[in-house]
């Protein structure tokens, strides 16, 4: 038996089976992933790499985090899980900033050096802010999208990761830290 194709004709025609398809792929949407159900596996040391800051200089990550826990954060100025994280992210640097590195890795989707840089001027984040000129960043830490957070402890292990505006960046920053809850 033969199959038959769709056409733009009819109920069954390609608008019919972009509304089954939607509807299809809403259905098995899973629900929002937790802490540690993304990304890089908790334990792990995330591969080398080189980026650059936004002036176009090599920076190698091992040697921006050295010896502290870090807190990675892949951001977007275009990004609005992003922005509502940022209060949060604010907040840890405030609490925790003295001991912990701060690195928010920009990606280059969709924006430039300079649209950071303008974008920056009016909302500022804590820390370094590296450039994710060919995605080597996003790759080695699996980043799965914007927002996406790492935490490393202090021998450059994965104790955290997670994605989405409703983290709890400083619980995760406490106990990569070993103190008691926040």
């Amino acid at each position: 038996m033969r199959m038959k194709t769709a056409t733009s004709r009819g109920p069954a025609g390609s608008a019919g089976w972009a509304a089954i398809v939607l509807a299809a792929a809403v259905a098995v949407v899973p629900a929002p992933l937790d802490a540690q159900e993304i990304g890089l596996p908790i334990g792990r040391t995330p591969d080398a790499v080189v980026i650059e800051d936004l002036d176009g200089k090599p920076v190698d990550l091992d040697r921006l985090i050295g010896d502290k826990p870090a807190l990675i954060e892949f951001w977007a100025t275009w990004c609005p899980l992003c922005a509502a994280l940022a209060p949060r992210i604010a907040a840890a640097h405030e609490r925790y900033g003295d001991r912990v590195e701060f690195v928010t890795i920009a990606v280059a989707v969709n924006e430039s050096k300079r649209s950071i840089r303008r974008h920056l001027e009016d909302h500022p984040v804590p820390g370094h802010v590296l450039w994710d000129t060919d995605g080597r960043a996003t790759r080695a830490f699996m980043a799965p999208s914007t927002s996406y957070v790492v935490v490393l402890d202090a021998d450059g292990r994965v104790a955290y990761t997670g994605a989405g505006a409703e983290q709890d960046i400083a619980g995760a920053l406490a106990r990569a830290l070993g103190d008691a809850a926040p």
